[in-house]
């Protein structure tokens, strides 16, 4: 008997009574309820295969029943597979303590006397099924969560706060495209007005933020999922530095900011993978001019000392608000500190950074300058 189809996420009830006077009692309790598929079992000796077949939320059971006993059709219900975790209500004629305890040894989770007013039943029913629906959307989380692992060897944690983020900032640029495109598919046809190239270049300006949030994000998610692949090569680090430094001073200079290059004596040649130890100096210098005021410089220095070398990246910003330090070089570790320029910070290029360079076995820390700015010191094994 059926009172109505089964849908995703909905209470569905399996009843396991002799009695059709029982079940009846229990569909009208349950009729005018929408959420609420019911359905009947008057055959005990079917009631393991028809709970495996339709997969209840819960199931409802009489202790008492010809040809079975009831406290082993529990014992059946937790040793099947598909319903080893079923919240099971026991119904019984009377309030016995003994069957009780035994009720719930034998895997029972609830016991009513029958029949209990529509009230209590409705509740009990709702409770139990309520909870087993959320274990399911627990543990199929818990599936998703350790198939990722697989990939990204981070805290469960991390991978929240990754999902989370990655999101949220994907959206609002996105959101900004579409708005400003369709104004510009609104439009009247011809050559663009002062109005509508101020919208194309929102466009860009939107496009090319959401282009550096991907390609980071993606940066991260390779090097989480262990297959971060270093070329590593002798390279002439001053070189290399000279090089990133001559093309962040073309975007440092639209913010009137000047960027100065201290070439070392003499340094021997570093093992590196090029491009990446090319993205750490460019991830510096792009932080450095994003915080440092018109006017300013940013100095990047070379340095050696006992076998090892590195540089180090200064700027004449706000420096490092002490109580923040310690969000420095984590994913979306924003700081409080506002952009000269008001551009938005991904939280990600530090920690961008800070993974590159360990992976190389070196190491990147940043302090605050004597009297105004930070400064940033990488160093890497000679």
């Amino acid at each position: 008997m059926t009172d109505q189809p089964p849908s995703d996420n909905q209470v569905m009830v399996l009843l396991v009574d002799d009695q059709a006077i029982v079940a009846e009692a229990v569909r009208r309790c349950l009729a005018n309820l929408p959420d609420v598929a019911f359905h009947y079992c008057a055959d005990p000796k079917t009631a393991v295969a028809v709970a495996a077949q339709l997969r209840p939320t819960v199931i409802l059971q009489d202790l008492i029943m010809p040809g079975v006993d009831g406290l082993d059709l529990l014992r059946q219900y937790r040793a099947n597979p598909a319903t080893k975790s079923t919240p099971v209500i026991v119904l019984s004629t009377k309030e016995d303590p003994k069957i009780k305890a035994l009720a719930f040894e034998f895997g029972a989770n609830d016991y009513l006397i029958k029949l209990p007013d529509r009230v209590e039943l409705v509740a009990r029913i709702r409770f139990q099924s309520q909870f087993y629906l959320n274990q399911i959307q627990r543990d199929e989380a818990h599936v998703a969560l350790s198939l990722l692992n697989q990939k990204l060897e981070a805290s469960d944690a991390a991978k929240n706060r990754f999902l989370g983020m990655a999101a949220h900032d994907l959206r609002n640029p996105l959101a900004v495209i579409r708005g400003f495109a369709e104004f510009l598919r609104d439009g009247v046809a011809g050559p663009p007005t002062v109005e509508q190239l101020d919208l194309v270049a929102t466009i860009h300006a939107s496009s090319c933020a959401m282009l550096k949030l991907v390609n980071e994000l993606l940066d991260v998610a390779v090097i989480e999922a262990g297959e971060l692949k270093l070329d590593l090569q002798p390279h002439d680090l001053a070189a290399l530095i000279e090089k990133a430094t001559n093309l962040a001073a073309i975007e440092s200079a639209k913010k009137r900011t000047k960027i100065v290059f201290v070439p070392p004596a003499a340094m021997p040649p570093v093992r590196l993978d090029a491009n990446k130890m090319t993205q750490v100096v460019d991830n510096l210098l792009s932080n450095a001019t994003k915080y440092s005021p018109p006017g300013s410089t940013i100095t990047i220095e070379l340095h050696t000392h006992e076998g090892q070398c590195g540089f180090s990246v200064m700027d004449q910003g706000p420096g490092i608000p002490e109580n923040e330090r310690g969000k420095l070089f984590k994913d979306f570790g924003r700081l409080s500190a506002v952009p000269t320029g008001g551009e938005s910070s991904t939280g990600l290029g530090l920690a961008i950074c800070r993974k590159i360079v360990e992976a190389h076995h070196g190491e990147i820390s940043a302090e605050n300058l004597p009297e105004r700015g930070a400064a940033f010191r990488v160093t890497l094994p000679a």
